[in-house]
C-alpha cells in the first residue's frame, strides 16, 4: 500500500486508494506477464525490445520509453529501442557514459528519478522530446540493465508527475523489467553465438566439400565445361573406367587429375603414362615394369606404372597411339587386375582405377583394325568429351586472365592485354586449344616491350583478317588455292605453309614429332621448314 502518499482524510478515501493499489498491483503483474511471453522471440532482439516498451505505454502509460545500450567503444550510450520518440529524436539520443542522468544511472548501476525535468540540470533532453510540454508535469525514471554484475544499458521512462505517483514502486517494477530485458539480452547473444557457430561450421563443411569436389585447376565457367564438372563429380566416388575425348590441348590431364582428387583414391598415386611418347618395347616395360636380364641392358628389376599406381589411378594418355600388341595385355590387366612382368613368372595383383584419354576417334580406330574392339568398350565405360575451345569462347577471357596472372609471376612482368587485343583473340578459332593459348600468352609476357598487349604485339598468324582467323588456318583446297580472296588474304603459299606449321606446332604443345606426324612429315622434314621459315619457339625468347 502507498503509504507515502496518504493525506489526511476520511476513511473512505483510505479504502479507496487501498483498492486503487490493488488495480496497479494487478496492471504490473499483467504487465510483466506480457512481457515474459515475448523471451520466445528473443532472435529478433529490436522487434522484442519495441514490443516491451508499447506494453509499458499502453498498460501503465509510461510515457516515451528508451532503452540505451552500450556500444561497441563501450564509451557511448545509445537508443536501441523506444516508444514515443519519433526516428529524428530517436537518432539525437546519444549520450557519453560520462555525462546526464542516464550515465550516471549506468556508471553506478543505480536507478535515478528526477521529479521534475525542468528543474534537474542533469536532465539533458537530447532527443527534444519535451521541448513542447508544460513544464512542472513530467517525471523521468531510469534504471540500469545488468548483466554478470555489470551494466550494460539503461531502461528510462517518463511519469506524469502528481501526488499519486509512487516513485519508489515505479523503481521496484521498472528494475524487474529491466531484469527481464537483461535475460533477452543475454538469450539473444546465446543465439547470435550459436547462429556464428553453425555458420562457421557451415563454411568450414562448405570448405571441404569444396577442396574434395571444385576443380580449381580448371579455369573457365562455360556452360559446355559446367556440364563437364557435373559428370565428374558423378562418376568421382566410382571405380569405373573413363575415357577422356577431345582434341589435343583441351585439357584432358586436368579433368583425369580432377576425377582423381574428387576420389576416394585422392590420397593415393596419380600415375601418368603418354602412351604415344615411347616405341613399343619401352611402353610394355614402362607399364608392366621387367625382371632382371629380361632384355638388354634390363641390369634390375624395375616396378611398372600398374604396380606404381597401385591404390590409386593410371591415367593413360593418348590411348589411341598405343600399339595394337600391347592393347592385348592391357585388356587383360582391366579384366583381371593382374599381370607379370616383363621376363618374370609370378602374378602382381592390382587395385588400379584406368583412366584413359585419347584424341582420336576410336570407334574409327576399331573399323579400320588399328584398335581393339574388346579393349574399345572395356575403356569406353564413361565416356567425358571435352569441347575444343573454339566452342566455348565464353572461357577465353578467364583462362587469357589466369595465363597472364601466370606468367607475370613466373617472369615478374606486369603485362595486362588491350580490349582490342582480346577481341582478336576471341575471333580466333584456336585450333591448339587451351595449351596454344598458354604457350601464346606465356610469348607475349617475355616479349612484351611494354606493359600493355597491342594487336600489333600478336603473331600474323593470329593477327589477320576475320575471315582468315575463322578459317581455323587450314590450308586451302585445291580449288580454293586459286581463289582470288584467298590469294589476297594469304599473300602466298609460303606465308600460308608458314602458318600452318605453327599452328601445328602450338596444338601439339610445340613437340616437332607430333607436329610432323599430324602435317604428314618426317621430323627432319619439318626441322628443315621451322629453319627455313625462321620460326621461333616460346622459350627461345629472351626476357
Amino acid at each position: 500500500m502507498r503509504t507515502n502518499i496518504i493525506q489526511k482524510g476520511t476513511r473512505s478515501r483510505m479504502t479507496f486508494i487501498k483498492t486503487n493499489d490493488l488495480n496497479i498491483k494487478g496492471l504490473e503483474l499483467e504487465t510483466l506477464y506480457e512481457i515474459a511471453k515475448l523471451i520466445g522471440s528473443a532472435l529478433d532482439l529490436d522487434k522484442a525490445l519495441n514490443k516491451v516498451l508499447y506494453i509499458l505505454n499502453k498498460r501503465l502509460k509510461m510515457e516515451r520509453a528508451t532503452l540505451l545500450l552500450l556500444d561497441e567503444s563501450g564509451t557511448t550510450l545509445k537508443i536501441r529501442a523506444s516508444y514515443g520518440l519519433t526516428p529524428e529524436q530517436e537518432k539525437r539520443g546519444i549520450y557519453k557514459i560520462s555525462e546526464g542522468v542516464c550515465g550516471k544511472v549506468f556508471r553506478t548501476a543505480t536507478p535515478f528519478v528526477v521529479k521534475d525535468v525542468n528543474s534537474e540540470p542533469l536532465f539533458l533532453n537530447k532527443t527534444g522530446a519535451r521541448k513542447n510540454l508544460k513544464k512542472g508535469t513530467i517525471s523521468f525514471i531510469g534504471v540500469p540493465i545488468v548483466l554478470n554484475n555489470e551494466a550494460v544499458g539503461v531502461l528510462t521512462v517518463d511519469r506524469l508527475f502528481g501526488p499519486n505517483i509512487s516513485f519508489e514502486e515505479d523503481i521496484s517494477f521498472l528494475s524487474v523489467v529491466a531484469t527481464l530485458i537483461g535475460q533477452f539480452l543475454l538469450l539473444n547473444n546465446a543465439i547470435k553465438l550459436k547462429h556464428a557457430k553453425l555458420v562457421e561450421e557451415n563454411l568450414d563443411l562448405k570448405a571441404e566439400l569444396q577442396s574434395k569436389y571444385s576443380f580449381p585447376n580448371i579455369v573457365g565457367n562455360s556452360k559446355a565445361l559446367r556440364d563437364i564438372f557435373k559428370i565428374i563429380k558423378r562418376v568421382a566416388p566410382s571405380t569405373a573406367t573413363v575415357l577422356i575425348l577431345g582434341e589435343s590441348g583441351t585439357g584432358k590431364e586436368l579433368i583425369a587429375r580432377a576425377i582423381h582428387q574428387a576420389s576416394d583414391r585422392a590420397n593415393g598415386p596419380f600415375i601418368k603414362v603418354n602412351c604415344a611418347a615411347l616405341p613399343e618395347n619401352l611402353l610394355e616395360s614402362e607399364l608392366f615394369g621387367h625382371e632382371k636380364g629380361a632384355f638388354t641392358g634390363a641390369s634390375s628389376k624395375r616396378m611398372g606404372r600398374f604396380e606404381l599406381a597401385h591404390g590409386g589411378t593410371l591415367f593413360l594418355d593418348e590411348i589411341g597411339e598405343m600399339p595394337i600388341s600391347i592393347q592385348a595385355k592391357l585388356l587383360r590387366v582391366i579384366q583381371e587386375r593382374e599381370f607379370e612382368r616383363l621376363g618374370g613368372t609370378k602374378t602382381i595383383s592390382v587395385d588400379v582405377r584406368l583412366i584413359a584419354a585419347t584424341n582420336r576417334d576410336l570407334h574409327d580406330e576399331v573399323s579400320k583394325g588399328r584398335f581393339r574392339e574388346d579393349l574399345y568398350y572395356r575403356l569406353n565405360v564413361v565416356p567425358i568429351p571435352i569441347p575444343p575451345l573454339r566452342s566455348r569462347k565464353s572461357d577465353i577471357p578467364p583462362l587469357i586472365d589466369h595465363f597472364l596472372r601466370e606468367s607475370n609471376k613466373r617472369h615478374k612482368r606486369h603485362v595486362t592485354i588491350s580490349k582490342e587485343a582480346l577481341d582478336i583473340l576471341l575471333k580466333y578459332n584456336w585450333p591448339g586449344n587451351v595449351r596454344e593459348l598458354e604457350n601464346l600468352i606465356e610469348q607475349l609476357v617475355i616479349m612484351s616491350e611494354t606493359s600493355r598487349i597491342l594487336p600489333q604485339n600478336l603473331p600474323m598468324y593470329i593477327n589477320v583478317d576475320e575471315k582468315v582467323a575463322c578459317s581455323n588456318h587450314r590450308p586451302p583446297t585445291r580449288n580454293e588455292g586459286h581463289n582470288e580472296e584467298t590469294v589476297t588474304q594469304a599473300t602466298t603459299l609460303k606465308e600460308l605453309e608458314r602458318r600452318e606449321i605453327i599452328s601445328a606446332l602450338a596444338r601439339n604443345g610445340w613437340i616437332q614429332a607430333r607436329a610432323a606426324r599430324e602435317l604428314g612429315l618426317t621430323q627432319r622434314q619439318i626441322g628443315y621448314k621451322i629453319k627455313k621459315y625462321n620460326i621461333k619457339f616460346p622459350w627461345e625468347y629472351e626476357n
